[in-house]
Formats: structure tokens, C-alpha cells, sequence
């Protein structure tokens, strides 16, 4: 496991551990909490070289990565995309399930039920999205017998991402967020993510290693963001603001917090077609829940 002490890395460890597992879970940190990791061996490793003694192991989760959408372009590719080939190069004898990104779709149309063979595209809105997928053609092209996960708005319980950015446009009371608040999203439980990691270090799928993993059925952007503040305690709302208001700020401020990345992200629908995962991996989704809601 590579990115362990982080909010993905770690849900996969635990439900590793969880059901038999025997793991060894790297991280860039000194040390790691054994609860997080469910008690696995710990190394440390920021995957920024090639690891010198890896252990003998069946498959490779790789879910360490530079997961800011507004971060200097040279550390994101060093990360994103260096360190995943130091993973793969450090691992060459097994499976490596790379946990990539739904934002490899096209930013510049709606993502509507997209699937795999859709991404990647010629041009991206940001370097996280251009890193990623470079790294998935790096891990399909030179991996052995490799698998890619693309899921997208990942929340649950520990989230380090997704919530905290949402949180940086509140204002008081008021979450501003770009577009109407009416397209459609595919949501991604950390806790499904994790069960679709072992599924696919586990399960040979012929002809299939790109995956789409997201809930059972998308959900309106505005129903999500309340049940994530809802989820989180926080007594505010949505403001929606018009795209086509916030796009030359946008331009003119290319680093900000309604960045052209984000308006993309919430002013048109993103939404994933799971069919191959299911079918393919035996995976099975589950609704959209946030503290007892669901969208089914």
C-alpha cells in the first residue's frame, strides 16, 4: 500500500487487514497510526526514488499522491507521476492497482455516465489532471498485469480533501459555489473505494483494466454539498454563483479558490458509468449516504 497514512490509502489498509490481509503500508511520514493503517506493518517512503529492499508481495495499491488542484506544477508531476514510476519499478513482478481520477474526463464538455474509453483527453484544465493521466498510461503501458481505478468525489469518514476545500469558500453561513447546484454528480464512498482496491488486486479481469468506481446512482451537486456540511456539523448553505459571472476572475486569477478546475467540477454534470466494475470486478455500489440520507 503507497499513500497509507492518507485518507484513501488508509481506508484500504483497514479493510486489508480487515479481511485477512497481509500488508505493508508505505508513507511519507516518519511514523503512522496503527489504527489508520489497521495495525499493518509501517514503512516509510515518499515513493521520490526507487525503493531499495521492497518486500515480496502479490499486488500493489497506489494511492499516494499530490491531490491539490491548485499546487506548484513541478512538485504535482514529480509526484503524480515520477513517484508512480518509482512504484512501478520498485514492484515489477506483481499487479499494480493504480487509484487514479474521474477529473481525467473531459473538462471542457459535461461528463455524463462516462465511460472508460473516454479518458484520456488532449487537454486539461490543471496539472493534477494532466498528472494523472499520464501516470495511468504510464502504469497501463509498462505495469504487469495492471489495473486503474477512477473514482470521483471520494468523501467518508477522515476525508482530507474533499470536505476542506469545500470549506474554504464558506463564508459565514454561506458556501459559494459555482453554477446552479442542479447538474449531476457521481459520488465515491472511501469505504466502497477501498473494497473495489481489493477486488481489483485480486480479480483477473481479461480485456478490462480501466474502472470506473463511483455509488450506486449520481446525485444532484446541491443534494451533496448539504449532506457534507450537514455530515460535518456545519450550519450553512449553498450560494450558487453563475459560471459565466466567475470565468473571467477565473482566467485572471488562474490559482484561486473558484478556479477554472473547480467551476468545471460543479457547473456541469459529472457522472460515471460503473457498468464495467460491476460486471467485471463483482463490485458492488452502494447509495450516497451522509449520517443516515441517501439518494436512493
Amino acid at each position: 500500500m503507497t499513500g497509507a497514512t492518507g485518507f484513501v490509502g488508509g481506508a484500504v489498509c483497514r479493510a486489508a487487514a480487515a479481511a485477512g490481509w497481509e500488508v505493508t503500508a508505505f508513507g511519507r511520514r516518519a511514523t503512522a497510526d496503527p489504527g489508520h493503517i489497521g495495525g499493518a506493518r509501517y514503512r516509510s517512503w515518499d515513493i521520490g526514488g526507487k525503493l531499495d529492499d521492497p518486500p515480496g508481495v502479490d499486488a500493489v495499491v497506489h494511492c499516494a499522491a499530490s491531490a491539490t488542484d491548485t499546487g506548484v506544477a513541478r512538485e504535482v508531476w514529480r509526484t503524480n507521476l515520477l513517484g508512480t514510476h518509482h512504484v512501478v519499478a520498485s514492484f515489477p513482478g506483481c499487479r499494480v492497482v493504480h487509484v487514479s481520477s474521474g477529473s481525467v474526463y473531459d473538462p471542457y464538455r459535461p461528463t455524463v455516465r462516462a465511460k472508460e474509453h473516454e479518458a484520456p483527453v488532449r487537454r486539461y484544465l490543471n496539472v493534477y489532471a494532466a498528472a494523472k493521466a499520464a501516470a495511468e498510461q504510464l502504469v497501463l503501458a509498462v505495469g504487469r498485469d495492471p489495473v486503474v481505478l477512477r473514482p470521483h468525489a471520494v468523501y467518508g469518514a477522515g476525508d482530507t480533501t474533499l470536505l476542506p476545500r469545500l470549506l474554504e469558500n464558506l463564508r459565514g453561513t454561506r458556501l459559494l459555489v459555482p453554477g446552479t447546484g442542479t447538474p449531476l454528480v457521481s459520488m465515491t464512498n472511501v469505504d466502497s473505494l477501498a473494497r473495489a482496491c481489493l477486488l481489483a488486486a485480486a480479480v483477473a479481469a481479461p480485456g478490462q483494466r480501466v474502472f470506473n468506481i463511483a455509488d450506486s446512482a449520481p446525485v444532484t451537486i446541491d443534494w451533496a454539498l448539504r449532506g457534507l456540511l450537514a455530515s460535518a456539523g456545519v450550519r450553512a448553505r449553498p450560494v450558487y454563483l453563475p459560471a459565466w459571472l466567475l470565468s473571467p476572475f477565473a482566467r485572471v486569477f488562474p490559482h484561486g479558490r473558484l478556479n477554472r478546475y473547480v467551476i468545471s467540477q460543479f457547473a456541469r454534470e459529472r457522472t460515471l458509468d460503473i457498468t464495467a466494475a460491476i460486471d467485471r470486478l463483482g463490485y458492488e455500489p452502494g447509495p450516497t449516504v451522509f449520517r443516515g440520507g441517501c439518494a436512493d
